[in-house]
């Protein structure tokens, strides 16, 4: 077998592997409850939806798909990246796989899309609430900018350097991108 990661069953390092997925998965977990338990009365969702239009449902399904991607790039750090999406255990590898091929935030813009289904669902959008949406949309996006983007830099030089001249941090491509 040769030197590099292969991610398949076999490699002399799968059992690292196996333990840093382990570990973005329960890092991604608590992360996704603690927003599921905080984020729920602060944007004015109900769990009663007697009343809600019908139509509204059509809206669990990029919610499914936003959750789904956020959850595939949790498992990309651990697998891919050896590392965790928390900053006190970063991934040790570049994680450019899976949805990181199309677009540099995956997991936050999974998180945007499956949050914003969710409100369609069960929201009651008033001026206060959509206010402190745009507020934490624009926090995230200092955070990339102002420590993720740095540190990746910092971690990763010319590869990092490469990936942004090749893939937007917001807007994803059309087609994957491949080194």
């Amino acid at each position: 077998m040769t030197s590099g990661h292969t991610g398949v069953l076999g490699d002399p390092d799968s059992g690292v592997h196996w333990g840093t997925t382990i570990a973005s998965l329960v890092v991604g977990a608590a992360f996704l409850a603690l927003w599921f338990w905080l984020l729920p009365p602060w944007l004015g969702f109900q769990v009663d939806t007697a009343g809600a239009a019908r139509w509204r449902w059509l809206a669990a399904v990029p919610s499914v798909l936003g959750f789904a991607v956020a959850l595939r790039c949790i498992w990309d750090f651990g697998q891919t990246g050896h590392g965790t999406p928390a900053p006190m255990a970063p991934p040790q590898r570049l994680v450019v796989v899976g949805p990181y091929r199309y677009v540099r935030n995956p997991m936050y813009l999974g998180f945007f899309v499956g949050w914003a289904g969710l409100w369609v669902i069960f929201g009651r959008a008033n001026m206060v609430v959509i206010a402190i949406a745009c507020a934490a949309v624009l926090g995230v996006a200092l955070f990339v900018m102002l420590y993720e983007q740095p540190t990746l830099r910092r971690k990763f030089g010319a590869d990092y350097e490469e990936y942004c001249r090749n893939v937007r941090p917001w807007i994803p491509r059309l087609r994957a991108w491949v080194k």
